[in-house]
């Protein structure tokens, strides 16, 4: 059965999971599973992170609505690469959408409300920082003449010249990229102003066209890195992915601003942080070479 197990979760690993780490132990990964797991934990240790709610049946969610108001997200308890994550969700009928194909990935869903700022992975260990990212959602930015359209080109040239791909995803000229720019009385055949940025799509994935940021260690506050390696801790883990917003951004105390602990991922996706479009490459061989060390016995099991 060991045998049997372990031929699965190798296959998981290479279909759904190519590029993630594997440094915990399956008890620390279980314990991560789930976001309602992780927002207990927070709660538990007072990091900050958003209300929010695990529900199965969705009038449950209309009612957190109403008592929580908007901007809310909603997504699968159970998944990866933001797949069936929706926000920010500003009305009912965007709701109503969101929960039915959040469901598509799990039958159980999470609402929670949403905080408009700066998103990062920070990648650390209960006695440092890995790697620190910010992540974008796909976008481009005007210079007054040429079209969405050819912006969009030239932005997929850059990153093909850069060896972002494949990944980097490039950018397509979508179904759901129409629909966005739609929502901001925009075609492909706009022509935005000198300066001016466009969004394309809402999420900060990598598979619409997402791009990530290197961030200088030495720039974060001193008091967001120690919480960073105390929440490694409260998770028991040797290392973590831990996504979170600030308002201002990571500069600044988590003490000073608005900020969200979102979720904790105990299988990084470590190969994003060597292709950032903007930042320089880092080099954190010397702390992998240091996890590499470890003796994991049930590393293959799921």
């Amino acid at each position: 059965m060991r045998r049997l197990k372990a031929l699965i979760y190798a296959w998981i690993s290479e279909r759904y999971m190519h590029g993630c780490s594997n440094y915990n132990s399956l008890q620390i990964r279980k314990g991560c599973r789930s976001k309602a797991q992780s927002r207990a934990i927070f709660a538990k240790n007072g990091v900050p992170h958003a209300r929010g709610l695990i529900f199965f049946w969705p009038w449950r969610a209309h009612k957190f609505a109403k008592q929580h108001g908007f901007p809310l997200v909603v997504k699968p308890n159970v998944s990866g690469y933001s797949r069936g994550s929706y926000f920010p969700i500003n009305r009912y009928g965007e709701l109503h959408k969101a929960i039915f194909w959040a469901k598509v990935w799990w039958p159980v869903t999470v609402i929670e409300q949403y905080l408009k700022g700066a998103n990062y992975r920070v990648l650390a260990t209960g006695h440092g920082l890995v790697s620190v990212i910010r992540r974008y959602p796909p976008s481009v930015t005007g210079n007054g003449k040429d079209s969405i359209a050819t912006l969009i080109d030239n932005e997929n040239n850059i990153r093909r010249e850069m060896k972002l791909h494949p990944t980097i995803f490039p950018i397509a000229k979508s179904a759901q990229v129409i629909k966005h720019l739609k929502k901001q009385t925009l075609t492909l055949d706009s022509v935005p102003a000198q300066g001016k940025q466009v969004e394309l799509f809402h999420r900060v994935a990598l598979a619409p066209g997402g791009v990530i940021e290197t961030i200088d260690q030495n720039t974060i506050a001193e008091d967001n890195r120690t919480l960073f390696m105390e929440v490694v801790k409260m998770f028991g883990a040797n290392v973590l992915g831990i996504d979170v917003i600030f308002e201002q951004g990571i500069e600044i105390s988590h003490k000073q601003q608005k900020c969200i602990f979102i979720e904790v991922n105990s299988r990084p996706y470590l190969k994003m942080h060597y292709y950032p479009r903007y930042g320089e490459v880092e080099d954190f061989s010397a702390s992998l070479a240091e996890l590499d060390e470890l003796d994991i016995s049930d590393k293959d099991i799921f």
